[in-house]
């Protein structure tokens, strides 16, 4: 455990906060936290993760504004659902992702995880897009990808941040319900 974890840890848990709270602020939170998080994961070798925050970083810079783009005069943004064509398309295209970038792993790092650290990645890469479009299913993949990540980094040392992940977990659920309630209220 580091000052670097416990610094990228409460950003990340910060940045989760103000998202379910439909808070902008989410952005510029998000991203320092992806930065501190890119360097961790590069030191112990999760190469797809490294990779992921770099994707985070951009993927934060579109969703931050995009989010400013659609934002109503209380800083909250507006929440949708995803098309059923745009859930398969995403779920399909990640998939596909995740078995080449495994692939690669596996033949060209030394990743001890390189199918769990694709697919994971990919998944995330995907529930970010889906949260920087507004849909409210991105509180619902990850659920299940922070689930399996809090899993993943408790077998690799990385204790703070598999809690992290666990609380993740928790604050998606309460994201998700907080999205739900704002889509059928006024606040949609």
């Amino acid at each position: 455990m580091s000052w670097t974890e416990i610094c990228a840890a409460f950003l990340s848990a910060l940045g989760v906060w103000l998202t379910s709270k439909r808070s902008i602020l989410c952005w510029p939170v998000s991203f320092c936290a992806a930065v501190l998080y890119g360097g961790i994961f590069f030191n112990i070798h999760l190469y797809a993760d490294t990779l992921l925050q770099i994707i985070f970083c951009i993927l934060i810079m579109y969703g931050w504004y995009n989010w400013k783009e659609e934002k109503n005069t209380h800083l909250l943004i507006h929440v949708k659902s995803i098309s059923l064509s745009s859930f398969i398309y995403g779920n399909i295209t990640t998939l596909i992702i995740g078995a080449f970038w495994s692939a690669y792993l596996a033949s060209y790092t030394d990743d001890p995880t390189p199918v769990t650290d694709a697919l994971l990645s990919s998944y995330s890469i995907t529930a970010q897009l889906w949260a920087a479009k507004r849909y409210t299913i991105n509180w619902l993949a990850w659920i299940l990808i922070d689930t399996a990540y809090s899993i993943l980094f408790f077998s690799r040392n990385l204790y703070i941040t598999s809690l992290l992940y666990a609380c993740f977990v928790l604050l998606a659920c309460v994201g998700y319900k907080k999205w739900q309630r704002a889509k059928a209220s006024s606040l949609y």
